[in-house]
C-alpha cells in the first residue's frame, strides 16, 4: 500500500475514535452527587423547552434545565410558586468538557424540589 493511503486510514480511525469518545462524554446518564457542581442561583423565569424540558433562567440570564421535566410529573405552575424569584441550589452534572446546564437536583433551602439521585 502507498504511504498516503495508510496515513488516511490511520487518521480516519483516530478521528472516528475521538469523535465517539467526545460524544460519549457529553451524554448524561444517572449522575451521582459526586459528579456534580453545586451552584446557588435566583430563578427569574421558568418556561417549557423542547422535548418536555423545563428551562430556568437566573438573574445573569444563564439557563439550566430539567430534562423531560414535564413528563416526570413537574408542572410549570407548581414550579412558579415554589422557585420563582427564590434562591435555589442546583446540582449540575459535570462533563468531560465542563459543567452542563442539566439539573440533576434542585432544592430550595432543605426542600428537594427535584432529584435524579437514587
Amino acid at each position: 500500500m502507498k504511504k498516503p493511503l495508510i496515513l488516511f486510514i490511520v487518521f480516519s480511525i483516530i478521528g472516528f475514535a475521538g469523535t465517539f469518545i467526545l460524544l460519549k462524554s457529553l451524554k448524561i446518564e444517572d449522575p451521582k452527587p459526586s459528579e456534580c457542581e453545586i451552584v446557588e442561583v435566583t430563578i427569574d423565569t421558568i418556561s417549557e423547552g423542547s422535548s418536555y424540558d423545563i428551562v430556568f433562567k437566573d438573574s445573569q440570564n444563564d439557563k439550566y434545565y430539567i430534562n423531560r421535566g414535564l413528563e416526570r410529573g413537574l408542572s410549570l405552575d407548581d414550579l412558579n410558586s415554589r422557585v420563582l424569584n427564590k434562591k435555589v441550589t442546583l446540582h449540575l452534572a459535570k462533563l468531560w468538557v465542563g459543567t452542563s446546564e442539566h439539573i440533576a437536583q434542585m432544592q430550595v433551602g432543605d426542600e428537594v424540589i427535584f432529584t435524579e439521585f437514587d
